[in-house]
């Protein structure tokens, strides 16, 4: 199958709505082709299949069988666009970099970077025990190994 052609399918059809956006096109050794879409607003079920449908009926199956799978990235998966840092904004990420890994609320995201904030318990300067402080650390998407959405139930 020829990636190229396949991915300007699915942005022919992403098109037609601008929320929507391409996250991963993997294409394996037999021909099956799975689709990752996301959208600033979610993705809706009626949106997978009307883009499914439009790379389907550009294919021809006669010329070289394939399977099809359009769908959205699930938590398992890890963050890879910065559009996705943007739609995930006041939720909480787990970020590894290569010197630490951080939990925190997402405060902020554009272009370049991302903004963190937690709270920690830290010894008090004077006296004894700890007290509870707010940290933010600033990341850039470079310095990012790995992002998740964490989800609490």
């Amino acid at each position: 199958m020829d990636q190229k052609q396949i991915k300007d399918l699915v942005d022919e059809a992403l098109a037609l709505n601008e929320s929507l956006y391409l996250v991963d096109l993997i294409i394996s050794t037999n021909n099956k082709i799975q689709i990752i879409i996301d959208g600033d607003n979610g993705v809706p079920l009626s949106e997978c299949i009307r883009i499914s449908k439009s790379v389907d009926s550009n294919l021809d199956r006669e010329v070289e069988d394939f399977s099809l799978e359009v769908s959205t990235p699930d938590i398992a998966h890890p963050l890879k666009l910065n559009r996705q840092y943007i739609k995930n904004i006041n939720r909480i990420l787990k970020v590894k970099t290569a010197e630490e890994e951080i939990e925190g609320t997402l405060l902020e995201a554009d272009d370049d970077k991302i903004v963190l904030a937690w709270k920690a318990r830290e010894p008090k300067l004077v006296g004894k025990g700890k007290v509870t402080v707010q940290k933010t650390a600033t990341l850039e998407y470079k310095d990012i190994k790995e992002a998740r959405v964490k989800i609490l139930f």
